[in-house]
């Protein structure tokens, strides 16, 4: 019955996307040829002019028919890729914007597909802007109705409707936390029916709220009396001898089956599970740097600090004549300072203590009031202005705009070995300022605040964090009272 309702629901969603592009398309040349949007368009200030310069100022309407015949090839095309991109495979743990993302990505993928097709089919030059109309209003179409059947679907399984049930293997910890997770979110369908154990002593007990069914002996049983759709293998670490024989116990059944590893605790940073030629692997820590994110940051970083090093650069030029006709020694400093993936890299920072300011006391932290400080480099330390050559180490790759602040290896060896999850920080490059700085952890403040920081800096990274950041520094630099 389950295989049925995924079926059923499968074609209806395909049947609502073939309708969807199809009016979508029609939509596009409608939008085109039978109202204002070009002379809108042409009428846009003379910034937007390579809008009227890619879509053409034709007032030639061609025929609908030559259009119209596209439908033919756009249905079967937004099928094929939707269903090789897993939009039509049941998603009740997915996320929205995974989905839309998705979506956007496989409508991109499937206008190639049209235009090449449509090209050698019908030898017909059609109008970029109508594809590029129709990839703009089918997008849109497609993640609205998409979201709009979600949102229907999970009203009805609140209600207790199309749900599927699910048993857990494993009554331990591990298989409290599953059902905890379940529970958390009835919308997705999930209904936890109970718990099979080890222990004939639990069996008939009630765990959680879920009664303890049988024993993984009775796995086979108890699927068949409880009409169970999904079982979840939830089996410690300590009992995992027992995995060979659940598993070979429903290698003939047609349930769904998941394994959930018992590594969650190890589980840092952007932990998850990918595949290697086929083969599962279980990410137990991750940098979120790779891939597009990568270059993105990259391209950010040096955009920045280049337009940065301009835009200051009379400012730059004071401060340099400032520290070097104030004070004996060389106006910029460098120190060492570790960075991504541990790896040293020279700090540099204007000079605001004298040069021989470590020789007795050796590597300390700055203090409120710290005598070694010159007149100029006090300044220079409370705007934080000292920090400014950094731009360069930005520039030459060692180092982000935002990120965790490096430290000196003589305190990371120190730090390490008394602050959990400390080196984790090294995962993400070292930035000029970061999301614990902003928050007023800079300086000779908590170690483990800091990291606290760090961690859920690294967590959850996207570019906008990055410019939310960078935006409060810009407001928060100048008045930190931790810089001293």
């Amino acid at each position: 019955m389950l295989k049925k309702h995924s079926k059923f629901f499968e074609k209806l969603i395909f049947l609502a996307d073939s309708i969807i592009v199809s009016l979508c398309w029609v939509a596009a040349y409608e939008l085109r040829f039978s109202t204002g949007f070009m002379e809108f368009i042409s009428g846009l200030p003379e910034v937007w002019g390579f809008l009227n310069r890619f879509m053409g100022t034709t007032s030639d309407v061609p025929e609908f028919s030559l259009y119209f015949k596209l439908i033919y090839l756009i249905i079967p095309i937004w099928g094929f890729v939707f269903r090789s991109t897993g939009l039509y495979s049941p998603r009740r743990s997915a996320s929205r914007i995974e989905e839309a993302l998705k979506i956007i990505k496989s409508t991109v993928i499937s206008v190639v597909f049209l235009i090449a097709m449509a090209y050698f089919l019908f030898q017909y030059k059609y109008s970029r802007t109508v594809v590029l109309l129709f990839v703009a209003i089918s997008s849109f179409a497609l993640i609205l109705v998409r979201m709009l059947i979600r949102y229907v679907l999970r009203i009805v399984r609140r209600k207790g409707y199309n749900l599927r049930h699910v048993l857990i293997v494993g009554a331990g910890e591990l298989g409290f936390e599953v059902a905890n997770a379940i529970n958390a979110v009835p919308e997705m369908g999930y209904r936890v029916t109970g718990f099979l154990t080890r222990n004939d002593e639990k069996v008939g007990q009630t765990i959680k709220g879920h009664e303890v069914l049988g024993v993984y002996e009775d796995i086979v049983q108890v699927m068949e009396d409880e009409d169970i759709d999904q079982v979840i293998v939830a089996i410690p670490l300590s009992s995992y001898k027992r995995m060979d024989f659940v598993l070979k116990n429903l290698m003939d059944e047609i349930v769904d089956i998941k394994v959930v590893p018992d590594v969650y605790q190890y589980i840092t940073l952007n932990g998850g599970i990918e595949e290697l030629n086929g083969l599962p692997i279980i990410n137990l820590r991750e940098s979120p740097l790779y891939g597009w994110n990568m270059i993105i940051k990259r391209v950010l970083d040096i955009g920045l600090s280049f337009f940065g090093l301009i835009v200051i650069s009379p400012l730059m030029l004071l401060l340099i004549a400032l520290v070097k006709f104030t004070s004996k020694g060389p106006v910029f400093y460098k120190q060492e300072r570790m960075g991504l993936d541990g790896r040293t890299f020279n700090m540099l920072k204007f000079r605001s203590m004298r040069v021989d300011a470590e020789k007795e006391s050796g590597a300390v932290w700055a203090k409120r009031g710290d005598s070694r400080r010159t007149k100029v480099g006090t300044f220079l330390r409370k705007t934080s202005l000292d920090e400014l050559p950094q731009l360069l180490n930005v520039l030459k790759g060692e180092m982000s705009l935002v990120g965790p602040r490096p430290e000196r290896p003589i305190f990371v060896k120190e730090f390490k070995k008394k602050v959990p999850k400390y080196m984790l920080r090294h995962k993400m490059k070292a930035g000029m300022t970061g999301w614990a700085q902003i928050n007023g952890w800079r300086g000779n403040t908590s170690i483990e605040k800091r990291i606290e920081h760090d961690i859920y800096y690294i967590e959850n990274w996207t570019i906008l964090f990055d410019i939310k950041i960078l935006i409060m520094t810009i407001f928060k630099a100048w008045a930190d009272k931790e810089a001293y």
